[in-house]
């Protein structure tokens, strides 16, 4: 049976994978209604857990050391009780060599290797070298595909990852920027976002991974 997470859980993990939110981006992550995305934020921010910052033009939400430290409690308890660990952890081990590959064909994306070892950023002016690398990302939408598969139907929260992985490659022939760009929908970001959900859920330290 597929568990469905509550929306306070929700709302404050949507801040922990997107690092900084406005209260719309809190909102659209995982479908909630604007209103009730508003009211967890400014209660978030009661409790401590998240705080309001503005960044230039932009403003929005960010997780407080507490309030990552009850995010991990929250998904903790979540995976006992769904009964889901071993199946994440499963899925987790399959994902760490795909996410070593993605290291790599993000970096051939970015960068070139010239023959006496220094680089230089990739023009995409060649096109047979990049979609040798896009075959390569294409490669690991479809391996990605059923792990997020076996993900979603014990833990609801993880649908998606996947289709958006794929949307983002699929505009990259036109716009190159949605590999590796910093925009939320880029190939590299959902596919981060998807590594710090495996890890956050599992409680691994990030830095204690590839």
């Amino acid at each position: 049976m597929t568990h469905v997470s509550p929306s306070l859980l929700l709302a404050l993990h949507a801040i922990r994978l997107g690092g900084f939110l406005d209260t719309q981006a809190v909102a659209d992550r995982f479908g909630m209604p604007v209103g009730l995305a508003e009211s967890h934020v400014r209660d978030f921010q009661a409790r401590g857990w998240a705080g309001r910052f503005r960044f230039g033009a932009d403003a929005g939400w960010s997780l407080t050391e507490s309030g990552r430290t009850e995010n991990e409690r929250l998904l903790a308890d979540e995976l006992a009780a769904s009964g889901a660990k071993a199946l994440v952890e499963d899925v987790y081990r399959r994902f760490l060599p795909l996410n070593a590959r993605l290291v790599q064909a993000c970096t051939d994306w970015q960068l070139i290797i010239l023959p006496d070892g220094s680089m230089r950023d990739n023009d995409h002016a060649d096109a047979r070298r990049d979609r040798r690398i896009l075959a390569e990302l294409d490669s690991l939408a479809a391996e990605l595909a059923p792990l997020t598969t076996r993900l979603t139907e014990r833990l609801a929260r993880f649908s998606g990852y996947d289709s958006r992985f794929a949307a983002a490659l699929a505009q990259a022939a036109d716009d190159p920027q949605r590999i590796t760009g910093i925009e939320p929908g880029s190939a590299h970001r959902v596919w981060f976002e998807l590594h710090e959900d495996l890890i956050a859920t599992l409680g691994i330290d990030r830095g204690s991974t590839s």
